[in-house]
C-alpha cells in the first residue's frame, strides 16, 4: 500500500516500539505507556494501520479469571518496512515543529 502522508511523531513512534518487540504480541495499555500516547490518539492510530495492512490485530484470552479479553498489535512485514523507512523524530526537532519553527 502507497502512502501519500507523512507519519505523525507518534504513529512513527508506535512503530518503532512494535518494530523492536518482533514477532510479539503488544497490548494498546503497553503502548500508551511505552511511547507517551494517549489512548484516544493511539487507538484511532492503531485502527487505521491495521486497516492500511501494517499492523494484525487479535483478541486474547484474559490472563486472570474475570478479566476482559484484551486486544493484541503487532506488525506485517509491510508494517516492519514502514517502521524502518519511518524512524522517530528526535525528542527537540518535535517540540520545535510544535511550536510552529522548522526542525
Amino acid at each position: 500500500m502507497v502512502r501519500n502522508r507523512t507519519l505523525s511523531p507518534q504513529a512513527r513512534t508506535i512503530l518503532a516500539i512494535l518494530a523492536d518487540s518482533g514477532t510479539r504480541w503488544l497490548h494498546g495499555y503497553d503502548l500508551c505507556h511505552r511511547g507517551a500516547v494517549k489512548s484516544g490518539t493511539l487507538y484511532p492510530l492503531l485502527i487505521r494501520l491495521e486497516e492500511q495492512g501494517y499492523l494484525e490485530a487479535e483478541w486474547q484470552a484474559p490472563a486472570q479469571a474475570g478479566r476482559p479479553p484484551r486486544h493484541a498489535y503487532r506488525l506485517t512485514a509491510t508494517g516492519r518496512a514502514l517502521a524502518r523507512a519511518n524512524p522517530p523524530l528526535e525528542r527537540a526537532a518535535v517540540a520545535g515543529v510544535r511550536r510552529g519553527k522548522p526542525a
